[in-house]
């Protein structure tokens, strides 16, 4: 990313979209947003991970590194499919149109997917191109896609279990065994690969729309995977695991802003020699899947490719942990050497950040990120004061799915940190604190200027997106579609065109 322009954008992930089906989907919503960003002279999209997410709703913890989320298929797009009727979209149990209910929803899901997937198998009206290109799709990814949908079809025999709850033949399965359970369960196996056609059918075509329109997609992954999942499960060695596949220490993060008892996120650790060993196959395939569906990647906890947090297993806060060193320079330079220099990567280089991490980061020209939030939350200077930027190759934001809303934030601030951000902003008590953020953001010299939407409509710590260490409740917010409006898109529009961003 050597030739950044000034670009500006907002955060909203998919699931966020109106939809009359209890959650945001790929459908005519999503379209409608990117018109919205089109009409408001945004040229960035940012989405948090659209992984097929696991216990928890987290996008940040996945049943795969590769597969894509389900429930983000439009229904819609099956009744245009031939694949649904009418009548069985009419009676969608959940009504909310400003949360999720994840408990109601994906039953509800699940029900009308596998409806799809037996007409897909049955009908004779099914289009053959439709088959063709799924048999296509199957073909395509059968490096990760294999391994995924066994997984999953193993999880459903067990009833959802962990892997490390199931029998060994199942935990740790012989070339034997698995060519033995894909005959078995070849059909449901294919929903899983069905699925995934499906997703990515639809995420393809709307990412051609979004660039037509003057839209790059900016899409995030977790440097860490989780301990349920296709990855773990069918690469066992690649992960710091015992014989019996439990991990010997997990990820996690040191005391910080977030947690006085750190972040203990169980996610299993990487074993990097074999990683070394065998050329970060699995790393470049990674980041290579990723960038075929996206402009632009975020990485997060970028600092963990320097050293990362190793907790032993077993313990209950993050506390005990140490610094261990990882090869993230010969990782990067696997990876540019399979796919080429000069990566759109972004990395999040938030927390402790050292010397060595920020070295890590100039090498491969990855710009780093600054949060507004973070600079007033105390009354010195701040390195996330645009004042002091030290370089444009940064990604300014007002707050990240992981802060609360401006507004909220703005509240329960400390009153002399109050007056830091009134003196700052030229914002007087009681006016749009959310509206002056963003044009703080929007003047600053960082290259890519991005607001949640949260902050554009003024909300407050009700549309929070996600608390850390607060495991439920998150992820759930949805905004109304008679929220974007003309008026907004042009005040908008008007920001980045005087900041010269547009």
């Amino acid at each position: 990313m050597n030739d950044l322009n000034r670009l500006s954008g907002i955060l909203l992930h998919p699931t966020s979209l109106p939809s009359p089906f209890g959650i945001g989907d790929l459908g005519k919503e999503a379209y409608e947003f990117i018109d919205f960003l089109e009409n408001a002279g945004q040229h960035l999209w940012q989405i948090l991970p659209l992984t097929h997410t696991g216990f928890g709703d987290s996008p940040y913890q996945s049943f795969s590194a590769f597969a894509g989320q389900p429930l983000l298929i439009s229904p819609a797009h099956l009744l245009e499919l031939g694949l649904l009727e009418s009548f069985e979209l009419a009676n969608c149990p959940v009504t909310d149109e400003e949360q999720i209910d994840y408990g109601v929803i994906i039953p509800w899901k699940q029900l009308i997917f596998r409806l799809a997937y037996d007409r897909f198998l049955t009908r004779d009206s099914v289009k053959q191109e439709l088959k063709d290109d799924f048999h296509k799709f199957c073909a395509e990814h059968e490096d990760w896609l294999d391994d995924y949908a066994l997984f999953m079809t193993c999880k459903d025999i067990h009833g959802g279990k962990s892997w490390l709850e199931w029998e060994k033949k199942y935990r740790i399965p012989t070339e034997e065994i698995r060519t033995e359970l894909k005959k078995t369960f070849a059909e449901d196996i294919g929903y899983y690969k069905f699925l995934q056609f499906l997703f990515f059918t639809e995420w393809s075509a709307l990412k051609k729309y979004a660039n037509a329109h003057g839209v790059q997609i900016i899409g995030d992954i977790p440097i860490f995977v989780s301990m349920d999942s296709a990855d773990v499960w069918a690469g066992q060695r690649l992960f710091q695991l015992d014989a019996k596949g439990y991990p010997l220490a997990v990820a996690g993060v040191p005391p910080d802003y977030f947690s006085a008892t750190g972040q203990l996120w169980g996610n299993p650790l990487y074993n990097w020699p074999i990683h070394e060993e065998e050329g970060f196959e699995w790393w470049t395939k990674r980041i290579k899947s990723q960038l075929q569906s996206l402009d632009i990647l975020r990485i997060d906890h970028f600092r963990g490719f320097e050293s990362y947090w190793s907790v032993p297993y077993g313990e209950e806060t993050a506390i005990n942990g140490e610094w261990i060193k990882a090869p993230g320079n010969q990782l990067f330079e696997a990876i540019e050497k399979e796919l080429g220099k000069n990566l759109p990567i972004i990395a999040e280089d938030l927390g402790i950040i050292t010397e060595e991490v920020t070295a890590l980061r100039e090498a491969f020209h990855f710009p780093g990120m600054k949060i507004l939030q973070f600079a007033f939350e105390t009354t010195g200077e701040s390195d996330y004061l645009p004042h002091q930027f030290k370089s444009p190759r940064c990604v300014c934001y007002t707050g990240t799915h992981d802060n609360d809303t401006t507004c909220g934030w703005y509240r329960t601030l400390e009153t002399v940190c109050k007056k830091k951000v009134q003196l700052y902003t030229n914002t007087e008590p009681g006016r749009d604190i959310s509206r002056n953020m963003i044009r703080l953001c929007l003047s600053s010299t960082a290259a890519y200027a991005i607001f949640p939407l949260q902050d554009a409509l003024a909300l407050g710590s009700e549309a929070r997106m996600n608390t850390p260490g607060i495991a439920s409740g998150n992820w759930g917010w949805r905004y109304k579609a008679s929220a974007l409006t003309d008026s907004l898109a042009k005040e908008l529009k008007e920001l980045s065109v005087l900041y010269g961003r547009y």
